[in-house]
């Protein structure tokens, strides 16, 4: 016995000489996620803490210093911050924004992105048909989650032009991840489609399961009321094994667990509408507190900076076609196709048209997938990330000087 303690020992000092252990990786990223929304606040919002998140992890990450991993468990929080980031993002969504003549402009506009970035990227490279998509998927991506706090810390979240980012950022999230799941796919189109239906109609019976249990049975409710608090937490318990059930079927049903993701939050949306237990609170602590900021700080571990320092022209390229790609036909719809609440200044649609293109966990998504899968080098990746890292920092921030300068008060000029 001895002996086999001290083999044991050995092979953990070993294995910690590799690389940083799991409690040193966690701690720095929790380092990371203290210090983040502090040098935000302290800068006036004007850099997010989500891009601070992603370049402090690719700065500590084994592409630079080399003092956080992945290993040992880390990545599997990340994937659980990821499932979480858009479990909240489903959540925050009003289908009523989906419906309808904004709605269907919206759809309309992003499908018209979709095939004008597939066209770009086609011009640009040669590479496989599959490629070329993922980009295209990428580029088109509005990253409404981390839009909110923008928007609610301008105080235009309730306004025309709030309601207008709102309903392109629904678009911008859900058309992407529906077209990750059927055109990246290892399945045909057809068949990747048919499985994305068999996926929606499992998911609607497993969000209609305990509305019928809690309607058909009010003391049930009341007694699962009972055990909100405490050490119980049961609704809380209660969200993350529907967020797992959604990812695990998401996965045998060989699709991203993203899509898992997403109609978890919607589920958990239609149930708290219905009555049942608001849990919202307690689920962005859980989120925002904890596991979606490993998860950007291990994306940004995945940035590999010298290729971004190798390749600054590509990075250049993919910041300037996500804004053409995305934000263009934004803007030209809000200009010349009437939709009944059109923005009235070009100010507003200019500022529409940056918002709509901000984009980022998509896009980490999108990478993800397309790495995984042979159809990205991870060169590639990490500047398509730090691309969409660069959307986050200044796009909101022009948009929000744009606004500045709108909201001025106009003084009439002397004689």
């Amino acid at each position: 016995m001895p002996g086999c303690v001290t083999m044991t020992r050995m092979e953990l000092l070993a294995s910690a000489a590799d690389g940083p252990t799991p409690i040193v990786s966690l701690f720095w990223i929790a380092l990371i996620a203290v210090t983040a929304p502090v040098v935000s606040r302290l800068l006036r919002g004007y850099l997010p803490d989500v891009v601070i998140l992603l370049v402090a992890g690719a700065v500590l990450g084994p592409h630079v210093l080399g003092w956080a991993g992945t290993g040992g468990g880390v990545d599997l929080v990340s994937e659980l911050g990821l499932g979480m980031l858009f479990l909240l993002a489903g959540y925050e969504l009003d289908p009523a924004l989906l419906r309808g003549k904004t709605g269907h402009t919206a759809w309309l506009v992003w499908l018209v992105c979709l095939v004008f970035a597939f066209g770009i990227v086609t011009l640009a490279t040669e590479r496989s048909a599959g490629t070329r998509i993922a980009v295209a998927i990428a580029l088109t991506s509005t990253a409404l989650g981390t839009l909110l706090p923008i928007l609610k810390q301008a105080g235009i979240i309730d306004s025309p032009l709030g309601r207008a980012v709102m309903t392109h950022g629904a678009v911008g999230e859900l058309g992407p991840i529906v077209a990750m799941s059927v055109l990246l796919s290892s399945r045909d189109a057809m068949s990747a489609l048919v499985t994305v239906l068999m996926f929606v109609v499992a998911a609607l019976l497993v969000g209609l399961i305990p509305v019928r249990m809690l309607d058909r049975t009010p003391d049930l409710g009341a007694a699962l009321g009972r055990l909100d608090g405490g050490t119980s937490q049961l609704p809380v318990r209660g969200v993350v094994l529907l967020l797992l059930v959604l990812m695990v079927i998401a996965e045998e049903f060989d699709l991203d667990v993203v899509l898992g993701a997403f109609a978890a939050g919607m589920i958990l949306r239609r149930l708290i509408a219905a009555g049942h237990p608001d849990v919202d609170a307690s689920l962005e602590a859980i989120g925002y507190g904890l596991l979606i900021p490993v998860f950007f700080v291990v994306s940004g571990m995945g940035i590999d900076v010298s290729a971004i320092a190798g390749d600054p022209a590509l990075w250049v390229w993919f910041v300037v076609t996500i804004m053409i790609a995305r934000g263009g036909p934004v803007w030209l719809s809000e200009r010349f196709v009437p939709h009944g609440r059109n923005l009235v200044t070009g100010r507003q649609r200019v500022q529409l048209a940056l918002y709509a293109a901000t984009g980022l966990p998509i896009i980490v998504a999108v990478t993800q997938v397309a790495t995984r899968t042979g159809l990205l080098s991870s060169e590639v990746a990490s500047i398509l990330v730090a691309a969409g890292a660069t959307t986050v920092l200044v796009f909101p921030l022009v948009a929000r000087l744009i606004g500045a300068r709108d909201a001025e008060p106009v003084t009439p000029a002397h004689e």
